[in-house]
């Protein structure tokens, strides 16, 4: 009686650690070249305000729109959307310390976090009434309410739109964004606006960080410490936003359960620790300078996975929503901050 044949077994694991590097080198390498190409040109520019991710973002879309990106690049774009997006995310927190929060006051706080969830909850409710897709109108909200592309981004792990979901998200964003750091300085005057007050609204209002800073410094230094102190404080409220939006969506009944965002545990230590220790000023320019390319290479990544025609389709409405998400943000700042 012969022996049954054996299952074949599985090569041991370090064995099967070369073919998954080449398997990632072609998407990862062609990533990291837009990533850095991305980076050297915002610097080649001299402008501050103008993000390197979003250039990234473009990047990787003309590439996929005009020559076509191979298929072999597949596998590296898809660990470069996820994991490296995730780690990047994390070690943002590394930029934050409880200190920012100390600086804002009890009282700028209170009108941050206001801001903030106000926004959230009128902008999802402003797409619900537009017709807009509950997972696009999310990312909006998240990018408007909170930190620019660095929020759509984390907020999509819950929320799981697709990639042009997030493409027409950071366009908003990005947008409306750059409208406030080139409005906000001329509206200064005729509001009466002292210095912390200006950086206090633009802090709570502007999308994103580099914007903030650029409509913040172009009144002054003291202007520009306020609005960067004031974003750094509202950036950190992203953890607690994703964290509830992940807790109602295992709450829903038969919904998809999304997964744990981990991540955003990990952007939380990443802060405390950054509080509780104080790193060397070259370690902390690594640190961010690392979290900054791994946050562009996700970027230009996901740019390689999106069809303009099926961005074409989203349509003028989302567009909509982000243009009543901005000037909501921007009205509501203004008034807690004139009523502080």
């Amino acid at each position: 009686m012969s022996r049954p044949l054996a299952a074949p077994s599985r090569p041991p694991r370090a064995a099967r650690l070369p073919a998954r590097a080449a398997a990632l080198a072609p998407g990862l390498g062609l990533v990291a070249a837009l990533a850095l190409g991305a980076m050297a040109a915002q610097r080649l520019s001299g402008i501050g305000a103008l993000s390197p991710m979003v250039l990234a973002l473009v990047a990787g879309i003309a590439l996929r729109n005009l020559g076509g990106v191979p298929a072999a690049a597949a596998p590296g774009l898809a660990l470069a959307m996820r994991t490296l997006l995730r780690l990047g995310i994390v070690l943002l927190g590394f930029r934050l310390t409880l200190g920012d929060l100390a600086q804002v006051g009890a009282p700028g706080l209170a009108a941050i976090a206001a801001t903030l969830g106000l926004t959230f909850v009128f902008t999802k409710a402003a797409g619900r009434a537009l017709g807009v897709d509950r997972r696009l109108a999310e990312l909006i909200a998240a990018g408007t309410a909170v930190c620019g592309a660095s929020a759509v981004m984390a907020v999509n792990a819950v929320a799981r739109g697709r990639d042009e979901d997030v493409a027409f998200a950071i366009a908003c964003v990005t947008v409306f964004g750059t409208l406030s750091m080139l409005l906000f300085p001329l509206l200064a005057g005729p509001l009466g606006l002292a210095a912390p007050d200006y950086g206090l609204w633009v802090g709570a209002s502007v999308h994103e960080v580099a914007q903030a800073a650029g409509a913040g410094f172009a009144l002054g230094d003291a202007a520009g410490q306020s609005a960067t102190v004031a974003k750094l404080a509202r950036v950190m409220l992203l953890a607690p936003l994703v964290l509830s939006l992940a807790a109602l969506r295992r709450a829903e009944p038969g919904a998809a359960r999304p997964p744990a965002p981990w991540f955003v545990l990990g952007f939380v230590a990443a802060a405390a620790l950054n509080s509780a220790v104080s790193l060397p000023p070259a370690a902390s320019a690594a640190l961010a300078e690392t979290a900054a390319v791994l946050l562009t290479t996700a970027l230009a990544a996901m740019g390689c996975e999106i069809d303009l025609a099926r961005l074409r389709a989203v349509g003028l409405r989302p567009l909509a929503l982000g243009a009543l998400a901005w000037a909501f943000v921007s009205g509501l700042a203004l008034l807690l901050v004139l009523a502080l």
